[in-house]
């Protein structure tokens, strides 16, 4: 049970883990698990579960009923959780607490792999 949505936590293949994300695809998974695993966190990644199917309309009196149709296929996801369950996202970002491999701080933007490379070494509320 979360406190919140920004701090959720589940059994991931029988281990308590704090979410990271849900239903990322694969390669974001392999982003995920490097940098998590450089800080020093052991990641557990498991499928995400099937989307439930709609159960299917009721004919009409007199009808035949149709044949259901075939269920959509089930895109690849994953979710990523760390063994850490007290592990947050947005404290571990905000908070500076993440480092990429080459010593820079883990930005917002690049947790987001919108930059490629990590640049900002100033917080962003000493500004000007």
């Amino acid at each position: 049970m979360a406190l919140n949505k920004n701090h959720e936590f589940e059994e991931l293949d029988g281990v308590k883990c704090g979410i990271v994300e849900k239903n990322v695809k694969p390669e974001r998974v392999a982003f995920l698990k490097n940098l998590l695993e450089y800080n020093g966190y052991t990641v557990v990644a498991v499928p995400s579960p099937a989307p439930k199917a709609m159960p299917a309309p009721k004919p009409a009196d007199g009808e035949a009923a149709a044949p259901p149709p075939p269920p959509p296929p089930t895109p690849e996801t994953f979710t990523v959780g760390v063994t850490d369950y007290t592990f947050n996202t947005t404290n571990a970002i905000y908070g500076r607490m993440l480092k990429t491999k080459d010593g820079h701080i883990v930005t917002m933007a690049y947790w987001l792999q919108k930059e490629a490379v990590s640049h900002d070494e100033i917080p962003y509320y000493e500004h000007k």
